[in-house]
């Protein structure tokens, strides 16, 4: 009974640890296939990534039912708990990312007609590699236990962020030259806002890592360098 009780646990465990892969490919699925429909005015592609988040909604909520019910259950201690824990938290900074996607899909649509300068646009395409890049290695790093691979994507997440402020800069400065650039550049806008909230999403699961691994919750800091609530003084003169 005791050998049964013991494998019946570990295949809880590796249940959400299923869920929690499921999940991260189907978030980097949707990030990417958004960036794609906002790039080449694709509507289908974004349509496909708003229905998709349901589903992944849906796996959200899978993981807080199984985590929950291994709690109650089992009373875990010390790692196994903070492997329940890590699950649930890593769930929910997925849940968010495909949140992101989302809406990123929904500026596409709303955009569709629309010719974008290839400057904004390349910015965003490099920001959003980034921040693929960002989530693949740090999922990568929860399924392998990698501190260091953890430690160095949270400690990389200012790129993402003085790539947004630069971005920031320059779509200001459009609709500032014409009003007529006013909608695009405010769509435009919120999609790499979206994308820097990936980052930081993919920064969280960082933590999530070297807490489950170290039994230490990180208390420095994070880099930041999203500058861009300062990019824009006030002048009374104007």
């Amino acid at each position: 009974m005791a050998d049964h009780t013991v494998t019946a646990y570990d295949e809880e465990l590796q249940t959400l640890a299923r869920y929690i892969s499921e999940m991260g490919g189907m978030s980097e699925s949707m990030i990417g296939e958004a960036l794609q429909s906002l790039l080449q005015a694709d509507t289908v592609r974004a349509k496909k990534v708003i229905a998709d988040d349901k589903d992944l909604d849906k796996l959200q909520r899978q993981v807080e039912e199984d985590a929950i019910l291994t709690i109650a259950k089992r009373q875990p201690m010390a790692s196994d708990l903070r492997e329940i824990i890590a699950a649930l938290r890593v769930s929910n900074d997925l849940e968010r990312c495909g949140d992101l996607a989302k809406n990123i899909a929904k500026r596409a649509i709303a955009i569709e007609s629309l010719v974008l300068p290839s400057k904004l646009v390349h910015g965003i395409e490099h920001m959003a590699e980034l921040a693929q890049s960002q989530l693949t290695k740090v999922l990568n790093a929860f399924v392998s236990g990698d501190v260091e691979q953890a430690e160095l994507v949270w400690k990389n997440d200012n790129e993402i962020d003085a790539i947004y402020t630069s971005l920031f800069r320059e779509l200001l400065t459009y609709m500032m030259e014409d009003p007529r650039n006013i909608s695009y550049c405010t769509h435009l806008l919120f999609c790499a806002k979206n994308i820097e909230r990936i980052g930081d999403h993919a920064t969280n699961i960082a933590e999530t890592v070297i807490y489950k691994v170290t039994g230490v919750q990180l208390e420095d800091e994070r880099p930041k360098g999203d500058n861009s609530a300062i990019q824009v003084p006030y002048n009374p003169a104007t």
